[in-house]
């Protein structure tokens, strides 16, 4: 990222701005409603699934999408990130690499990034600080288990959601075994909140975020960097030379030193690491990250209620003939509230519900919740054309990775290759596009026992089919494909259609491809719910599985299938083999077509 340049992020920057003449209405099949911000990439827009869902869809500047370089770059940046998956991320609802105008499409998040909160607001509370460093390194952890290093992080990079911090941003991040990112007349990253490693121009790994998500632990807590205040690339050079003059901690909180001191190690090898990180700052916090309640200060809180109320209304594009669209106001439990005023104390507004004739454009946003990863969204409920047959032959269920990433700055090299560069495949298919705005088709689920206000849209396919997933026989891998009903033999190739797998490997896991989630009933709805809501850890280990406390008997378990259906197994038994370190589970799996 050049110096200066302005990031893009997923939340609703200051407030909401209309639509200008030049913007456009509509992208591919999305209604465009209101701009959330401009970076040196490309333009934010809010915009709806079908199903409603609020994304933040950036649409990158035609001159990014005529250069072959950028969109190779790209595409390669959207591939990286569809690897990960994990706690306080942002996914990726839908993506376009290869059309005439390359677009992204992530969920959508109210708030406002950490750098606004600084510089608005000053330095936060030490509980607040260890919280947010707590829960991005979960997110770092899952970023990394992905094989993938983020490269910028700072505080322009983590947004602040009221319910817990985002980490955002991946237009840098990039495979760990990726040739380093160069570009002609820029810098790659951030200078101030580089690692020694990264501002020494040697190839950085995991350790390098971690190195930066120490700086950005100080200057949260104090208003102060480690390395002084001086320019980017005198901030930059001090870094480089940590190893043999590092950063003087004792004006931080002794509080926080311990947790400064392993980030900012000048050797990568003697930091601690993602994980470790979690757990120093849950100690230290007194309380579990996961508990959200009253996480940011009163006047954060306030102005992230701000910004959530002025997106539930965005403004109306501006009429040339009328002037600019008159200021919404919206309902609160404390009465009428227009944008610019403040929330009272207390006031913690919801999402309230459309009116029954809105159009599904047009809904509600809906905020992700930070203690679990973010829902990734399946294919609308529309008429579509017979599935073709599935190969006989797969190929790797690396691929069936789940669509996660933040929407972010993309700084693409003008040269310098990477090796095993990828091309477009059936993986760039829409996951939850909108065709031309209209009501939703509607269809009745014999399952379903709503009102008929609030019929199911779902056919089942099969339901309660005894399904057993096995253990293999011997170490090896083999996946779970909920679409055929299917359970891969021990070295079979897959096609990345797998929700599951099993692994009897360094003591065996079950790894879900597709985010899993826990219903709490049988219906469609509830599963969908579960899916979205109760997500499980993408990786349960074999202890977990043998003790039977996180899948007991009875447990249902939800996805959105690879094929965009809607799974539901129910375990009805669970048996220990001897000859193997995963339990046998049986279960009765339904499938429904959305």
């Amino acid at each position: 990222m050049r110096a200066g340049e302005a990031p893009i992020s997923t939340g609703t920057g200051d407030i909401l701005t209309p639509l200008g003449p030049d913007d456009p209405r509509e992208t591919a099949g999305y209604r465009l409603l209101a701009r959330i911000g401009e970076g040196g990439m490309g333009t934010v827009y809010l915009s709806h699934t079908r199903g409603g869902q609020a994304v933040a869809l950036k649409l990158i500047r035609r001159e990014f999408g005529d250069d072959p370089e950028f969109r190779r770059r790209f595409e390669q940046e959207v591939r990286a990130a569809r690897r990960v998956q994990g706690y306080h991320l942002v996914p990726v609802v839908d993506h376009d690499t290869s059309g005439q105008q390359p677009w992204l499409a992530s969920a959508f998040v109210p708030g406002m990034s950490l750098h606004t909160a600084l510089t608005d607001h000053g330095p936060l509370p030490l509980p607040t600080v260890f919280r947010l460093v707590g829960c991005t390194a979960r997110a770092l952890a899952a970023i990394h288990a992905a094989g993938v290093v983020h490269r910028d992080l700072k505080p322009g990079n983590i947004l602040l959601g009221a319910d817990g911090p985002y980490v955002i941003d991946f237009g840098i991040a990039r495979a760990a075994d990726a040739t380093q990112l160069t570009r002609s007349g820029g810098l790659i990253g951030t200078p101030q909140f580089m690692s020694p490693e990264h501002a020494l121009g040697e190839p950085v790994g995991p350790a390098t975020d971690v190195f930066s998500l120490g700086l950005i632990a100080a200057l949260t807590a104090t208003g102060r960097h480690p390395y002084g205040t001086g320019g980017a690339m005198t901030v930059a050079a001090q870094i480089a030379n940590t190893e043999h003059r590092p950063p003087r901690l004792d004006g931080y909180p002794q509080e926080l030193r311990p947790l400064l001191e392993r980030c900012l190690a000048a050797d990568p090898r003697e930091r601690i690491t993602p994980a470790e990180l979690a757990a120093l700052c849950e100690r230290s916090a007194g309380r579990p990250l996961n508990e959200s309640a009253g996480w940011l200060p009163e006047p954060l809180a306030a102005e992230i209620a701000r910004r959530e109320l002025a997106a539930q209304r965005p403004p109306k594009p501006a009429d040339p003939l009328t002037g600019p669209p008159s200021v919404p106001t919206y309902p609160s439990p404390a009465g009428t509230i227009a944008p610019g005023d403040p929330v009272p104390p207390g006031t913690r507004p919801g999402f309230a519900t459309p009116p029954p004739h809105q159009q599904p454009t047009q809904a509600s946003p809906q905020p992700v919740h930070p203690t679990m990863p973010p829902p990734v969204f399946a294919p609308a409920p529309v008429t579509a054309p017979a599935p073709e047959p599935r190969r006989a032959v797969r190929v790797a269920a690396a691929a069936g990775a789940a669509l996660l990433l933040v929407a972010g700055t993309w700084v693409i090299a003008t040269h310098g290759d990477d090796k095993g560069g990828d091309t477009t495949n059936a993986d760039d298919r829409h996951s939850d596009r909108p065709s031309t705005p209209g009501p939703d088709p509607e269809a009745t689920d014999s399952g379903s026992s709503g009102p008929p206000a609030q019929q199911s849209s779902y056919k089942v396919i099969f339901k309660d089919r005894p399904f057993a997933l096995r253990a293999p026989a011997e170490p090896s891998v083999i996946g779970v494909d909920l679409d055929e009903p299917r359970v891969s033999g021990p070295g079979e190739f897959t096609d990345g259609d797998d929700e599951l797998e099993l692994s009897e490997v360094s003591g065996g896991s079950w790894t879900f491809r597709t985010p899993m989630g826990k219903s709490t009933g049988a219906t469609p709805e509830q599963c969908l719910q579960g899916s979205q809501s109760d997500v499980l850890p993408s990786e349960i280990r074999e202890k977990e599985l043998q003790r039977g406390q996180t899948l007991p008997v009875g447990t249902r378990l939800c996805t959105v299938t690879s094929d965009g259906n809607l799974a539901m197994l129910k375990i009805t038994k669970v048996e220990k083999r001897a000859t193997n370190d995963l339990p046998d589970y049986f279960t009765e799996l339904t499938l429904w077509q959305r």
